[in-house]
């Protein structure tokens, strides 16, 4: 009923008023550093949809949506508020899809979205810290929190019988972020944490960290770091020095790097990430084969739903302007309104042209709580026969 009284001006303000431009969307991701094995497939994700909503001719009077990238590295936050200074003031992006990992998606938020009022979405920034983040409103992220990936954690390693564990995490606001709620979790459920110790990335030699953990003790190694950095790096040295038979990795590590570096010697780990069974996850992998990139790698779904967000809202708004678009997120993100899965765009931005309601479900079962974060869905994984093969969804 939320706006029965407006429905013919709005449709005749998204029919008539709205003038054709190129819409452009930054993506700003690690393409260089320790995740950039995962960013290609997110990028793709997010390129669809905007490819989805350009072809249906509908979006904002026949607008195009175009993205432009920009490097966040991950880890080097000056260079990441470079890359997204230049999306906002040379590029004039409207809104961008990232940042992808949380220390410099923080970075980005203060020192550039917030200054220039630019909304952002990101698919993978999970630090608990930017919950409470100060953002004027245009911060969202189709993750969760890794407040609760610490709950995950603990009840994946208790049902298994895991009492008695070593973390090594990397030295960011990620990997610090995580081990505090992993540890706050676990010990509160009975177990044990026997040294949470940081490590540095880019260092060519492990084995003191890993000396470390092994002489700490426990069922089972929880490497929360990255798997193209210093996360690949301790589990190979703990490898070579027959320090842990057995590992427990969180999102950052699991990629195809993680089968393609390390195979059948850490079969029996476990692990997750941020994921859902639900159809529309199972579209975005179709879609992704279609397409030439991996649909089920971890924060594709979760990409492909900031851009499609971000898309939906401005048509919400009947503006591209992210001082409009901002307040229409968490309208198109939520009930009421008709349920759209990926490859629906053209439908929602009818439905939106014409004045009515979408509540977007997406390919990460999108429904956003709170300061506009995602509630939290999770594929737990097992390495098996040298492969990441899906256990179950929590």
């Amino acid at each position: 009923m939320r706006r029965v009284l407006t429905v013919l001006a709005g449709s005749t303000l998204l029919s008539t008023a709205a003038i054709a431009e190129d819409v452009k969307l930054g993506i700003i991701f690690g393409f260089t550093g320790p995740i950039e094995s995962l960013t290609q497939p997110m990028a793709a994700a997010a390129e669809l949809a905007m490819k989805e909503a350009t072809d249906s001719g509908i979006f904002l009077g026949g607008s195009t949506v175009s993205s432009v990238r920009g490097d966040s590295t991950c880890i080097d936050s000056a260079a990441a508020v470079s890359a997204a200074e230049r999306l906002v003031t040379s590029d004039k992006v409207n809104a961008i899809v990232g940042g992808d990992c949380s220390g410099v998606t923080g970075a980005i938020l203060q020192n550039v979205a917030r200054p220039n009022g630019i909304v952002m979405i990101s698919p993978s920034a999970t630090s608990p810290a930017l919950s409470t983040a100060e953002d004027d409103g245009l911060f969202f992220r189709t993750s969760p929190s890794d407040a609760r990936q610490g709950q995950i954690m603990t009840e994946i390693l208790m049902e298994q019988g895991i009492t008695k564990v070593p973390v090594t995490y990397t030295n960011s606001d990620y990997g610090k972020g995580l081990a505090e709620a992993f540890e706050a979790a676990f010990t509160a459920a009975g177990g044990t944490v026997t040294l949470n110790a940081a490590h540095e990335d880019g260092k060519a030699d492990y084995s003191a960290e890993v000396g470390a953990l092994a002489a700490a003790g426990g069922d089972r190694l929880v490497i929360a770091g990255y798997i193209d950095q210093g996360g690949g790096g301790v589990l190979r040295a703990a490898l070579d020095a027959g320090a842990f038979d057995s590992f427990h990795f969180p999102d950052g590590m699991i990629s195809v790097n993680l089968e393609d570096n390390f195979g059948s010697e850490i079969d029996g780990s476990t692990g997750q990430h941020p994921g859902t069974d639900s159809p529309g996850a199972a579209a975005v992998a179709d879609m992704g084969k279609a397409n030439g990139f991996d649909g089920t790698s971890p924060f594709a779904p979760e990409s492909y739903d900031a851009a499609a967000l971000l898309i939906l809202a401005m048509q919400a708004a009947g503006s591209s302007a992210s001082a409009d678009l901002k307040d229409k997120v968490m309208e198109v993100a939520n009930a009421p309104g008709e349920k759209i899965y990926p490859g629906e765009l053209a439908k929602a931005l009818k439905i939106l042209a014409d004045g009515g309601d979408v509540d977007y479900v997406g390919g990460s079962a999108v429904e956003l709580i709170g300061p506009g974060e995602s509630a939290g869905n999770y594929r737990q994984i097992e390495i098996s026969g040298g492969k990441i093969a899906t256990v179950r969804y929590r």
